[in-house]
């Protein structure tokens, strides 16, 4: 018998939420993050991506800067992106892939974890 069996590529994963979700919303489960493409419906089934390309809300106003490259956690609190991985709190998302200033709202980073 196989040790492992190749299911999918991986790009998004199942996921049934107890609550509707929108499209657009982070899920985290344990240290897995995902994003929701499209909404889901309480108890139904759907995906999260776990791969690709977002722009992610982030705080704005002084030192909130963030560099090209940077490591993204998702501060599932204050619902946004942050370098900080506040001891393990914050969940990784992945890299910056795109600087961001002070002002902008958002970061633009890739999944990977």
């Amino acid at each position: 018998m196989p040790q492992a069996t190749f299911l999918q590529e991986g790009l998004s994963i199942d996921y049934t939420p107890g609550a509707a979700i929108a499209a657009g919303d982070v899920v985290v489960q344990g240290e897995l993050v995902g994003v929701a493409k499209f909404a889901i419906a309480a108890n139904a089934l759907g995906s999260l991506s776990v791969d690709g390309v977002y722009d992610f809300t982030k705080a704005t106003g002084g030192g909130t800067a963030i560099t090209a490259g940077a490591l993204l956690y998702w501060d599932d609190t204050n619902n946004r992106a942050t370098t900080n991985a506040a001891a393990g709190v914050n969940k990784l998302i992945g890299k910056c892939i795109k600087a961001a200033a002070d002002a902008d709202a958002t970061v633009r980073a890739r999944l990977s974890q």
